[in-house]
């Protein structure tokens, strides 16, 4: 796992170079795609590249989760949101992104559908992931299984106390079920690129990376990933016992390796 601690600006420009390098090795890349606050800046980022020429016309994207029984034309279904945060912005073709459905009569069967389109497309080349407060990525919350693929899960309180600021700051609008990847549908992908921000994250990011593998602690089953990268800003890395370490060895990167 490589950390890199550096100013949230910076973090979004390395996420988005990995992506940009990714595509022009490859315009056939398959996407990753997650929702929440972390990954914004990393899509206005791809928004600009792509202004400037970067194009995502032969690549296809699958997003993490969708809530449970949301209406389709909900603000804060995920399907929207990544239309309105990314899809619309770039080049991506019609039917690009995929997602897990979150209106459909058979649930289990939705997620079993979704999990052979990811494995049917050739899995995932970069993965973007965001982590909760609770040490959550997609919607797999503590005590959630490590092997886990695509299915429903029920989330905290504390995740919807989270997510509450999305619904008008209203807990009970937040829905109580979602469809997600699993944590083995995650570890599939052959690069993971998470993202955090602010004090707030500062004890998951401090379990992710240093603290034992646990389901208390879902992210940390990344520590097994043999590409997985860390990007943090200050606040986010003040629990790190070895963030001197960390800075160290980024500061000490070959020019020519990327993440």
């Amino acid at each position: 796992m490589e950390v890199v601690i550096a100013p949230a600006a910076e973090l979004a420009r390395l996420a988005a170079d990995a992506v940009e390098g990714l595509l022009r090795s490859n315009p056939e890349t398959v996407l990753g795609l997650a929702t929440g606050s972390s990954p914004l800046a990393v899509y206005d980022e791809l928004a600009t590249r792509h202004k400037e020429g970067l194009s995502f016309a032969r690549s296809r994207a699958f997003m993490l989760d969708e809530y449970v029984g949301l209406p389709a034309d909900h603000p804060e279904r995920y399907r929207n949101v990544i239309e309105k945060e990314f899809a619309s912005r770039v080049d991506l073709p019609a039917g690009a992104v995929q997602g897990p459905d979150g209106l459909a009569d058979d649930l289990p069967a939705a997620c079993a559908a979704y999990e052979a389109s990811i494995q049917d497309a050739g899995g995932v080349d970069l993965q973007i992931l965001g982590i909760g407060t609770d040490g959550h990525i997609a919607f797999n919350e503590p005590g959630s299984s490590l092997a886990s693929r695509t299915r429903i899960k029920t989330l905290t309180r504390q995740t919807r106390e989270d997510n509450a600021r999305f619904f008008g700051g209203s807990v009970d609008d937040v829905p109580r079920h979602c469809l997600t990847q699993g944590l083995a549908t995650i570890m599939s992908a052959r690069h993971l690129v998470l993202l955090a921000s602010g004090r707030a994250k500062a004890e998951a990011v401090h379990q992710l990376v240093e603290g034992p593998i646990s389901a208390m602690w879902p992210a940390t089953i990344m520590q097994l990933h043999p590409h997985a990268t860390v990007l943090v800003d200050d606040a986010a890395a003040s629990r790190l016992q070895l963030a001197d370490y960390y800075r160290q060895t980024y500061a000490d990167k070959p020019t020519w390796q990327g993440l």
